[in-house]
């Protein structure tokens, strides 16, 4: 940091270079296999969240230490199980601390919480196909209203039943929701139905719920990518937490 302020009051670089170059230098490295990014947030718009999938229960009370020892931020981990939860939540229960576990069952997203978000202006709506997708769309909807945005939510409406849908859209616009997020699995028709009704960006989210040839969600993720209907973004099977970051995307350049 002394050699980039040497060099901006020397004027060997641009007060952006400076910027720049800082922000790449704000990686807190944990030991010899965890680098915890602090300052995404500032970059990218959205902080870091930790996958929790691939590390073990050692691995995330490391990152939890160190994040708390250097930030007073929320962190997010992500695809939790809840056994594991509870792993963590023993570890802290005998100290004392200045934030909370919140833990979301269904989205298997925890969230150490030193303050609540800071309320915001607009509102975007989710969707299922069924109630199987449930757990994907709770995991975007944690993810939206951890930044502050409202969500207007309806499960179960598909095209198995399709007379469901069209009042839940109906209360969507009503509510000027800015995107619609829409989960489905089996032959993940819902978000072609639903971009063909809207003037709003609808993103799709293919999830792994189906049987036969739809195991695995990929026949969702070609219908969605395949969809005649015109805006529709498609992120990857199962992908609620990028569904929900790239709507807080289109948020922020509103």
């Amino acid at each position: 940091m002394k050699e980039l302020l040497k060099k901006l009051v020397e004027g060997k670089i641009t007060l952006e270079q400076c910027e720049t170059l800082l922000k790449a230098k704000n990686i807190e490295e944990i030991g010899d296999n965890i680098k915890l990014d602090l300052k995404r947030k500032g970059r990218t718009g959205f902080p870091e969240a930790i996958f929790a999938e691939s590390k073990s229960n050692e691995d995330l009370i490391r990152i939890i230490n160190s994040h708390i020892e250097n930030l007073e931020e929320n962190l997010i981990i992500t695809r939790l199980a809840i056994n594991r939860f509870e792993t963590i939540e023993k570890h802290f229960s005998n100290k004392k601390n200045n934030f909370k576990l919140d833990y979301n069952k269904k989205a298997r997203i925890l969230i150490i919480r030193f303050k609540n978000p800071e309320k915001k202006e607009y509102k975007i709506g989710i969707l299922t196909a069924g109630t199987s997708d449930i757990p994907i769309a709770e995991e975007a909807r944690v993810i939206i209203e951890e930044e502050g945005h409202e969500t207007i939510f309806s499960y179960d409406v598909g095209v198995a039943g399709i007379h469901r849908l069209f009042p839940q859209i109906s209360k969507m616009i009503e509510e000027d929701v800015k995107t619609i997020i829409v989960c489905a699995g089996m032959e993940g028709t819902l978000p072609s139905v639903v971009a063909g009704l809207v003037d709003i960006p609808v993103i799709g989210v293919p999830t792994s719920i189906g049987y036969g040839v739809g195991a695995g969600g990929k026949v969702a993720l070609y219908a969605m990518l395949q969809s005649c209907a015109p805006g529709i973004a498609v992120v990857n099977i199962d992908n609620g937490f990028g569904a929900g970051v790239f709507a807080l995307s289109i948020l922020n350049n509103l």
